[in-house]
């Protein structure tokens, strides 16, 4: 008889079981781990997991043997109970957590408990890893997915990094430089350039090109990309002809197979000498719980740099508000649901400004937040800013500053102006040795990340909480 045995025990080895319907009883890897039915089910209807919640055993009888490691088991079984990871999953390497995950198939589940945006805190944000590009080119678009995934444009190449920035790949596409690049799913993306006709919808796996998208003209030129914008039912393009004398936001409906065009906005057509009269819209975002759509877009011309902002209501093509700039006009804008409100960097102070979605005025709706006004020296030049969360980030140089609200009770006057109640304050973000650099370039967010491009660098940066898993 081998050592260590009992035999009035059953043959594994535990001591007998009441038998209970509403109680399953696992052995992994020596180690007993009891569950409800309810619970395992969650895993979905491939794993192994939900075999056993659907089949119970009888546990007096029997106690189902699953020859893996019970310490990961016991992290994703939490995972199971909760949706959130426990303390001690930061104790194990991520990447046997990975490889665990896809054996009882809850890669999904694991992806989203460690990708969860609201888990990045640009307070506690630290530079955690320099992602290279192959060849000499500067990324020149960055696109992320909500579990995480990046994919950068760097000349003709589109290099693609997976959620956990362990695997690689890259592609070639037909263009010369791809400008605009938005991730339709983990592996298909949207491309577009200012000097290249069409909207490519690209396969990132195989390089292949899925659709090609085209705006109908009245000129009958070939129609150029120059910002893509989606929500959870629609691709929003914005397309230029090549004459440059008409533009056009064409929204594309994804719910289906294809993509398929639904309607058009915001055309625009030069007339005469008003060459402000069809500025393209440079960057489209999606703005949740207020169901619109922003467009804004500049224009540099005789009389200085001029700027359009519109906030469209897709459903019905009209623009609920719009406003051209001149003074300050804004080196870049982003709208934030969660703060009702959006964002400019004025390219010639180089400060913050908010308009709040909830009082937009006919006149200057812009607060300065910074209680500064411009000089004249053009700070703002080059500068991005992009809502996350409830936070703010805007580039400055090399560095990125971080705006976030703090909630007063009553009025609170800054500079003289009643703000009725919003406060902004500003936090330069990172620790010293990860602050400054070459200019930053492009900004992008994906779960719990922050990926930054650099001028003449051949190399993202992904950023990520000091806290996370």
């Amino acid at each position: 008889m081998p050592p260590f045995t009992d035999p009035s025990l059953p043959s594994s080895g535990f001591p007998p079981m009441k038998s209970d319907p509403n109680i399953v009883t696992l052995n992994v890897g020596g180690h007993l781990f009891q569950s409800t039915p309810q619970t395992l089910t969650l895993a979905g209807p491939n794993s192994i997991l939900s075999t056993f919640s659907n089949h119970p055993f009888p546990q007096s009888d029997h106690i189902p043997f699953i020859d893996r490691d019970p310490d990961l088991f016991s992290i994703l079984l939490s995972l199971l109970r909760t949706g959130n990871l426990p303390s001690k999953a930061r104790s194990v390497d991520l990447q046997d957590l990975i490889s665990e995950s896809h054996f009882y198939d809850l890669q999904s589940l694991l992806i989203s408990a460690i990708e969860n945006p609201s888990q990045f805190d640009g307070f506690n944000a630290e530079k955690s890893v320099i992602l290279p590009l192959n060849g000499r080119d500067p990324p020149s678009a960055i696109a992320t997915t909500p579990f995480g995934s990046v994919h950068v444009a760097h000349g003709s190449k589109i290099t693609s990094f997976d959620w956990s920035l362990r695997r690689k790949y890259t592609i070639l596409t037909e263009f010369y430089t791809i400008d605009s690049l938005l991730a339709v799913s983990p592996t298909v993306a949207a491309a577009g350039a200012t000097d290249f006709s069409g909207l490519q919808i690209v396969n990132l796996e195989t390089g292949s090109v899925e659709e090609t998208l085209n705006w109908e003209n009245s000129t009958n030129s070939i129609s150029t990309v120059q910002a893509i914008g989606s929500s959870p039912e629609f691709l929003f393009t914005s397309f230029e002809s090549s004459r440059r004398n008409s533009s056009s936001i064409v929204v594309f409906d994804r719910t289906g197979d294809s993509l398929r065009p639904v309607v058009e906005i915001g055309r625009g057509e030069i007339y005469g000498a008003d060459l402000n009269s069809a500025i393209p819209a440079t960057k489209l975002e999606w703005v949740p719980g207020f169901n619109l759509l922003m467009a804004s877009g500049s224009h540099g011309g005789p009389s200085g740099l001029v700027g359009h902002i519109r906030l469209w209501d897709v459903r019905s093509s009209n623009a609920a508000w719009e406003l051209k700039e001149k003074e300050d006009c804004f080196s870049d804008v982003t709208a934030s649901g969660n703060l009702s409100a959006i964002f400019k960097v004025g390219v010639n102070s180089g400060e913050v400004f908010m308009a709040d979605l909830r009082n937009l005025r006919a006149e200057n709706p812009w607060i300065d937040l910074g209680g500064r006004r411009g000089n004249g020296r053009k700070e703002g030049g080059g500068c991005r800013i992009q809502a996350h969360g409830n936070q703010v980030f805007c580039s400055k140089g090399g560095d990125v500053e971080l705006w976030s609200e703090v909630l007063m009770v009553g009025p609170t006057r800054v500079d003289g102006v009643d703000e009725g109640g919003r406060v902004f304050r500003r936090n330069v973000m990172g620790r010293v040795k990860d602050m400054g650099g070459c200019r930053i370039t492009h900004m992008g967010f994906g779960g719990n990340k922050m990926v930054l491009g650099r001028k003449d660098q051949q190399a993202v940066e992904v950023w990520q909480s000091s806290s996370r898993v």
